[in-house]
């Protein structure tokens, strides 16, 4: 492993989880608590996150949902050992299971455990100007890996009519719909996040299931902020109180 960074101990839903992350570089933002807040769990069922970072994702989705068994993956040694401490801080070392590994790795995806849902929040970025910070760089742009590689490699892993999900900018709406479909999946639902009322919406949600024949749908979707610019109560109960987002429950 690398040099150690320094860390910086953090709470996300309101105090439920406990999550240390790299003061500099990748930070998480509202887009992991968001993706988690999207997936159609149940208790007892197994999931898989592919590129968890520092795990903030599947903490957010295991203090919504208990009793989950959690695979991650990640590319980064660094902070695929950071996301297994943080597990096991939140009293979760026992369900969850963090690999180090690469999401070309489809024989990897294929020995895994059948899971019943499988998240991410992918790089996205094709092209254009990259982040110096080479965290931020790997998170936003793609390198190696695109979306379809991602999707391919979250499918494998899928039981049938397993939900698949992620969330991307919105202008790389068509990208993802195209890969989910590449994958085998279909169904999809699209639920968009607005930074304000009356405002185009910057971020996306995706959902599909694997081999799933039903028709696309459209969700009402998540304003964020109100013109004042805290959150909507709606944006509120799910930041902060860990409430599903509307149209993805189980």
């Amino acid at each position: 492993m690398s040099a150690p960074q320094e860390l910086t101990e953090d709470r996300l839903l309101g105090g439920r989880v406990v999550l240390r992350q790299p003061r500099q570089g990748l930070r998480v933002g509202l887009d992991a608590v968001l993706l988690a807040a999207g997936i159609p769990a149940r208790p007892g069922q197994r999931v898989l996150e592919a590129g968890c970072g520092s795990g903030a994702g599947f903490l957010c989705l295991a203090a919504r949902v208990p009793g989950l068994g959690i695979l991650a993956v990640e590319q980064d040694p660094d902070l695929a050992a950071l996301a297994a401490a943080n597990a096991a801080a939140n009293g979760l070392g026992d369900r969850v299971q963090v690999l180090c590994a690469d999401v070309r790795d489809l024989a990897l995806a294929r020995r895994l455990p059948a899971c019943d849902h499988a998240f991410a929040n992918p790089p996205f970025w094709p092209g254009g100007s990259a982040s110096p910070v080479v965290a931020r760089r790997n998170a936003t742009h793609e390198a190696g890996a695109d979306l379809e590689d991602w999707t391919a490699f979250l499918a494998a892993a899928l039981r049938p009519r397993g939900s698949l999900t992620l969330i991307l900018p919105a202008a790389r709406l068509d990208a993802g719909m195209a890969a989910l479909a590449s994958a085998g999946c279909g169904g999809t639902c699209l639920l968009p996040f607005w930074p304000r009322a009356e405002q185009p919406a910057k971020r996306v949600l995706l959902q599909a299931r694997r081999n799933s024949r039903s028709p696309a749908r459209i969700e009402p979707g998540l304003v964020l902020h109100t013109a004042a610019g805290g959150f909507t109560p709606a944006a509120d109960s799910v930041l902060r109180d860990a409430a599903p987002l509307p149209g993805t429950a189980a």
